[in-house]
This record gives C-alpha cells, structure tokens and sequence, in this order.
C-alpha cells in the first residue's frame, strides 16, 4: 500500500475531469488523475457525446447566425419545465462560449453541424471525430502537461473527516493505494450502470433497459459521499433517457444506437396502440422525453413504423430496418398484432390533414380527430415498403447527484466542504431536474470542471 499526495486529485476520466485537470495543473499545482475504466475504454460518456450547445452572440468557430442567454434559457426551462436551479443554469449558459474558446486552445476540433432532424447549425457545435477525439485532445494535453493518470482505477472510498476529504482509497494495479490530497474534484458520473440501484429507484421495470453510455459509471464515488452525509440533490428516477434500438447492447452501445424517426413515425406499444404525440416539437428540444415515455410501456418497448417517404430523413441507426411490403406484414415481423397495428395505422391516416411538410422545422401538419394528436409532419403511411424499429430506453445518466454551489463546491452535514468539488454528471441534476437538451451535458460538464479546477488550484495555492 503505498500513499500518494498530489495537490489536486481528479475522480474520473471524462471530459468534465480532464477540464478540471488542465485548468488546475495550468496554475502549477500537481493533478492526478484516476479512471475507473481500461485506457481504451477512458472518457466516460464523453467519448459517446458529439456536440456541445453554446450561447453565442454572433457567428462563433462553426456556428452560425446568434443563439442568445435567453433563448438558451427558454429552451432549458421548456424541457425540464422549469425544474432547474436558474443561477447554476445560467452561469452554465453564459460560460459556455469561453468554454468553447477553452477546448479549440486545447486542441478539441469543430465541424459544421450534421444534416437532417438535428439542424442543429445555430445552437450547437459538434466535435470534429465526435467525442472519442474530444477525450484524445484532452488526454494528450494532460500528458504534455505532466498530469499522472492512471487507468482501472476505480476509487474505493472517499473518507470525509467534518468539513473535508482527508484520504482517498484506490485501486490501481491490483493493490490499494491511498492519496491524501489537498483538494479533491469528483467528476465521476451518475450510477446508471449499477442495474440494482435503477431497479431501486424505478422497480422492476428497470431490468429491461439498457445503457447507452460507459458500464463503468456505477455511483460508487456518489453512493459512499451521500452516505457520509454530504447534500444530495435530484431525483433518482429522473435521467438522461432516450428511446434507442431495442437491439442495442446492455452497455456502451452509444450514439450510434439512437433513433431519430419518431417525429416522422406512428409509434406504438406492444399492443398496437399509440401513446403519445410523435410530433410534439423540434427533435433536439424532445428527443430525451422517450426513453422514459417507452420506459413507461408494458414490457418498456414500442415500435417506431414509417413509409418510404420518411426512410431517409433521419440520422440511420447502426441496425437496419425492419422491412415489408404492408402494415400488416410489418407487424407480424415485428412480433405486434396486425389487425390492431393495421386499424392504428388507417385511424392515423383517416385524420392526417392537407398541408405543407417541413421535416426541418415545425410544420403545424397535425392529424383531427383522434388522441393522442400528432401536432406537426402528420403525413399518412401509405407509400411501401414500410419500416419498422423496435425501441427501448436508453439510459445516458442519472439525475441523482451532489449539490454544489457556484463555485462547484460539495456541501455536507458541516456545512461547505473545504477541499471538495464536483463537475459534470454527478452534479448536474443541479441543472437538470428532468428532461434534457441536446448538448446541455457537455456545457455542464465543461463550464464547471472550469471552475471546480480553478476553484480547487486556488485553495492549494
């Protein structure tokens, strides 16, 4: 057993923690870093992600036109329905063109925003190689910098003495190691990938989803901090939870594996019934309501159906389609009911209105009539073959977390820790009461390991 003293120990290997890295080890101090999974595997759901939304008065590096503090905040308040701390929430928002500034000087490209229903050129920046090249700047930096990182790492115990951290437990190579640093950040992600503590909070119901994001995100850090009484905040069934493949992988399946059809497609339940309007708004502002509405279905599945008209407006999953030549075929392949799927879909078509359809924008083509309502791109499936998808909720994080301040730091039964902070998901239930914004995440995790890692190398200095 050997004991280790950097200044600042770093918990986690993701894009929240190597910001935190960087800006600490920038100021002189000694920064260790410590990640739970193998160096192939480092970066947690950051290696998953693929763009950062940004505030920005004009045009800035890839992004176009001007994306505002207070349409950014409209936008967060709209999904989470105003279940978010709205000082933290804007100090994230109006940080986050110097967080973008911050990544370009750290080697993390841009490129132009993808095509399709994302349109996303004016809110969001997306990263040049996607998040696995995010992590590999960020890494290469640390390792031009001297910061030590050590992988199949996974922290143990985090001992909290009154109002600071006194020691950290480790393994790293098979042995126990012990730090007694002087500051510590915790940036080591929500507990999605413990399936117990989900059946726990959501019941049962939580064996059939599946994990989008790294297996390595356990809340082992988070778990051991709450139980020595530090302030926790969010709901442990709230998450980042979108609808994906059903025949993705239990862990680590990532991006690849969310489905972008629904606002093109009548989406129904085992049963063949449909359950909630596929229409409802702009996809980026939606699309992480339907993990927990799929989450919500017996046996948590749906199937998402659409024509050939609709087979190429939406980002492809990694599986193909499930393919026939009529509704009812399609429903017997996909293992549904066919009379019900077919009298879902004909009511469906029975109500779709004349009108223009826009797929990039709200188009106000809404079906009459019937409920629930398909308020925009309501076309009838009526041109073959048809398609169909099987979709299940794809956990991204938990929402369960640490409350922090501004300036990132952990407060417990004595009140603000002296040496703690934390930054990106195991805090972001701060922000994020439910629902979820496209690239909200990476603004959380990147504006306040900026500030964690600042505020931590100016307590050592």
């Amino acid at each position: 057993m050997t004991r280790l003293a950097p200044d600042i120990l770093v918990i986690g290997g993701g894009n929240a923690a190597l910001t935190a890295a960087l800006t600490a080890r920038e100021t002189g101090a000694s920064v260790t870093v410590l990640e739970a999974a193998p160096r192939d595997y480092r970066g947690g759901n950051s290696r998953h992600t693929r763009n950062f939304r940004c505030m920005h008065a004009g045009p800035l590096g890839v992004l176009t036109g001007d994306y505002g503090d207070e349409e950014y905040f409209d936008d967060l308040l709209r999904v989470t329905k105003g279940d978010t701390d709205p000082d933290l929430a804007r100090l994230a928002i109006r940080s986050s063109p110097d967080a973008y500034r911050w990544m370009e000087a750290h080697g993390v490209r841009f490129q132009p925003s993808l095509s399709g229903t994302l349109s996303l050129s004016r809110t969001n920046a997306f990263f040049l190689g996607g998040g696995k090249a995010l992590v590999n700047a960020l890494y290469a930096r640390a390792e031009d910098l001297g910061i030590t990182v050590h992988y199949d790492a996974p922290v143990r115990h985090v001992e909290v003495d009154g109002d600071r951290v006194a020691r950290v437990i480790a393994d790293i190579d098979g042995a126990e190691q012990v730090f007694t640093p002087r500051a510590v950040v915790v940036a080591s992600g929500g507990f999605q990938a413990d399936l117990d503590w989900l059946a726990r909070a959501w019941g049962p119901a939580a064996r059939n989803f599946l994990i989008r994001g790294t297996p390595y995100n356990r809340g082992v850090v988070l778990k051991d901090l709450l139980d020595q009484g530090l302030s926790s905040v969010g709901d442990p069934t709230q998450c980042h939870a979108v609808a994906i493949d059903g025949r993705a992988p239990q862990f680590d399946g990532g991006i690849v594996t969310r489905l972008d059809c629904v606002p093109f497609s009548v989406v129904v339940n085992r049963d063949g019934a449909r359950f909630y309007d596929e229409g409802e708004d702009v996809w980026p502002k939606r699309y992480a309501i339907w993990g927990r509405l799929v989450a919500a279905q017996p046996d948590q599945v749906a199937y998402a159906l659409i024509d050939a008209r609709a087979r190429d407006l939406f980002m492809p999953s990694v599986f193909p389609p499930v393919v026939a030549d009529t509704i009812p075929e399609l429903a017997a392949k996909l293992g549904l009911p066919p009379d019900a799927v077919a009298q879902t879909v004909d009511a469906f078509n029975a109500a779709c209105g004349e009108g223009d359809f826009t797929p990039t924008e709200l188009d106000g083509l809404a079906t009459r009539g019937i409920e629930p309502p398909k308020t925009n791109w309501a076309r009838p499936l009526i041109e073959p073959p048809f398609y169909g998808y099987q979709l299940r909720p794809g956990v991204t994080f938990t929402y369960l977390g640490l409350k922090v301040d501004d300036t990132a730091r952990v407060s417990g039964e004595a009140g603000r820790m002296q040496n703690l902070w934390a930054a990106g998901e195991i805090m972001a239930g701060s922000i994020l009461g439910q629902g979820y914004l496209a690239g909200f995440g990476m603004t959380i995790g990147s504006v306040f390991g900026h500030i964690a890692g600042r505020e931590a190398a100016a307590h050592v200095n």
